[in-house]
């Protein structure tokens, strides 16, 4: 009878939000175990994963204010806690997963957050393990961070490569950084190229995935994915969507599948088409989910369309709606907005959420109990 009512008493609580277990969590010692928990954690997790409960964008703007957005009403929206506990101090986020926030600030400090809990904990530092680096180089530096199921561990890769001005110079490294040891290793290097300056890799299948080059000048970029299990790197085919024109392409996950977004002109009309890879790492398994024609929803180009989320019931695909200019060779967000796609009636819905900011950074996150670990620093103060 005593254990019946036990289970029962855990499959209430895995309904509730995060901000009501921790009220809970102070009203009795027996509440505050079982809450705290690793078994009752991932049960919580598992819960929200699975019905799509406690799920909210997090948008960033002017690099340090945050802010939390139901993403399914699309109603509420809530002033966060700056998760380092910092209001001024700048910050962008690397990954999301499971509730855990990976954040890197100016000097290329990393960080681990749970803005649920809110904790965070510094990461240790690693350097580049070279012994004479060239005078001159430039570095392409990407990131990525996920959850191994079979280690039960989260992990972040940084790849570093430096290109020195001297004709074949090239160094490689990757390193793996495991919440559960609290260090980084070094680990096969990779044999490809980083041309951009920073990039932050998506999770996808139990893997990292980022846009690079086979060859450094080829001007085409593939798709690798780095397999947090196995720790190993294989690169994936895209679609064969051959355009003749110029586009704008985003590729990420949606919905546990690799996503990708071309938005391009045709003839007076911006047309963005969404494919997403049904079965992992088959090419054959891309089907496109979506062409969309509205230019008085685009009405200038370029522009970012990137699709976020599924609906709750999965009829509808959430987009984000980037409009940008250039100032100095690099783009800058004027405004974004929200839309809703409807996928069986192919029509477009506006999004009106009050006191949403005019420009931001968007990221998917799922409120979680998931501890950091014990180095963890708690943050004080409270928004009003």
């Amino acid at each position: 009878m005593a254990t019946f009512l036990l289970d029962e008493m855990i499959e209430i609580l895995c309904r509730l939000s995060v901000k009501d277990l921790l009220r809970f969590k102070c009203a009795s010692k027996h509440w505050c175990s079982l809450i705290d928990d690793p078994y009752f954690i991932k049960l919580h997790l598992s819960h929200s994963l699975k019905t799509k409960t406690n799920h909210s964008l997090i948008l960033r703007q002017y690099e340090y204010h945050f802010f939390s957005v139901n993403y399914d009403s699309g109603e509420t929206i809530q002033r966060l806690n700056h998760p380092l506990g910092e209001q001024k101090k700048a910050i962008k986020i690397l990954g999301s997963c499971n509730g855990l926030l990976a954040l890197i600030d100016d000097n290329d400090r990393i960080f681990l957050s749970n803005p649920s809990t809110r904790k965070f904990q510094v990461l240790p530092s690693t350097e580049i393990e070279i012994s004479s680096p060239p005078i001159c180089f430039d570095r392409s530096t990407f990131y990525g961070f996920g959850y191994d199921p079979i280690s039960d561990d989260y992990k972040l890769v940084r790849m570093v490569q430096l290109h020195g001005n001297n004709k074949g110079y090239l160094h490689s490294e990757a390193k793996v950084y495991s919440l559960r040891s609290n260090c980084w290793r070094r680990i096969k290097d990779f044999c490809f190229y980083l041309i951009f300056a920073r990039e932050f890799g998506f999770l996808a299948n139990n893997a990292l995935h980022w846009m690079v080059f086979k060859p450094p000048k080829s001007g085409k970029q593939n798709l690798v994915g780095f397999d947090l299990r196995t720790e190993e790197f294989r690169f994936l085919e895209l679609p064969e969507f051959c355009l003749d024109k110029l586009f704008c392409y985003d590729i990420k996950a949606m919905g546990g599948f690799i996503c990708l977004t071309a938005t391009y002109r045709e003839l007076d009309t911006v047309v963005v088409d969404v494919w997403i890879m049904k079965e992992y790492g088959v090419k054959e398994s891309w089907i496109k989910l979506i062409s969309w024609n509205e230019p008085h929803f685009i009405p200038r180009f370029p522009s970012l369309v990137v699709p976020l989320a599924f609906s709750k019931n999965g009829d509808k695909v959430l987009f984000n709606i980037s409009y940008k200019c250039r100032n100095f060779g690099k783009w800058y967000n004027l405004r974004d907005k929200f839309v809703w796609y409807d996928l069986w009636g192919e029509r477009v819905e506006k999004v009106e959420i009050k006191g949403i900011p005019t420009s931001f950074d968007v990221h998917f996150y799922v409120e979680s109990l998931v501890p950091i670990n014990g180095n963890a620093v708690m943050i004080n103060n409270e928004m009003p």
